[in-house]
């Protein structure tokens, strides 16, 4: 079936000591064609309620030919990390193992090459569970399909501003973008009510928002980073949610801030 290869790249340094970069990006998706072992359906442990919530443990596994991989992906092999996409699903899986040794431990069902070495990579993969990594490889559905899962960040705009913002624009707050320190993409607007962006950098709190492409311009009213997210990865709840639970509890002003009520 044709799925899509989407290898893992760095926006930041990558911490050595725990083993990981903190903001991984996916800007390039290749298109390539993947055999799946297992049509049936789903492997691994499935879907299960525990004390986080519910955890879906959904794997699958899949075999690409070592030649098309070489012709196609600008890497030596495979790498644990990297995402597929699958178009049949509409879902996002990632490679957490690469049989690629001369002695897998595979049955050669597809036959040996000189060597003992086989044709094929063998691939396990699982459901990825979107963490807010740049997921922007300039293919429309992929691009679409992780759009909702970022967190969106509503300001309020005061009446008689001029313009209107366009989707996935850059919004900022400054003389111009390159110097912007709070800048932000266009999630929805709407005229003399509010603005939702996503992937924001900075913080907005007051001043005159921009727009990059639109040439629009509003002020902004207020803002709330507590938006009721789209969460299909994963089942967790929001942000406003869990505060106004924890407002009952504990005393969160700056004068008291680890004592009860």
């Amino acid at each position: 079936m044709d799925v899509y290869y989407l290898p893992r790249s760095s926006r930041d340094t990558v911490d050595y000591i725990f083993g990981e970069d903190t903001l991984k990006q996916y800007v390039d998706a290749y298109p390539l064609e993947m055999y799946l072992e297992n049509v049936t359906g789903m492997e691994g442990e499935g879907d299960f309620i525990s004390k986080f919530g519910l955890e879906i443990r959904d794997e699958v596994q899949l075999l690409v030919s070592r030649r098309r991989f070489a012709a196609t992906i600008p890497q030596n092999r495979p790498k644990e990390g990297d995402l597929i996409y699958v178009p049949l699903v509409q879902n996002f899986f990632e490679i957490t193992f690469v049989e690629h040794e001369n002695d897998q431990a595979m049955f050669y069902t597809l036959g040996r090459g000189r060597g003992a070495n086989v044709y094929v990579y063998g691939l396990k993969l699982k459901q990825f569970v979107f963490s807010n990594e740049i997921i922007e490889t300039g293919v429309a559905e992929i691009d679409e399909e992780i759009r909702d899962e970022y967190p969106r960040t509503k300001i309020t705009i005061s009446a008689g501003g001029s313009g209107k913002f366009v989707n996935d624009e850059f919004v900022y707050v400054g003389a111009n973008l390159a110097s912007a320190t709070t800048q932000a993409l266009v999630y929805d607007f709407v005229p003399n009510t509010h603005l939702e962006v996503y992937r924001t950098i900075g913080t907005f709190s007051s001043g005159t928002l921009k727009g990059n492409t639109s040439n629009a311009q509003w002020t902004i009213s207020t803002v709330d980073s507590m938006t009721v997210m789209n969460t299909a990865f994963e089942d967790i709840q929001d942000n406003a949610r869990i505060e106004a639970e924890s407002d009952g509890i504990i005393d969160w002003t700056e004068t008291n801030p680890f004592g009860g009520d």
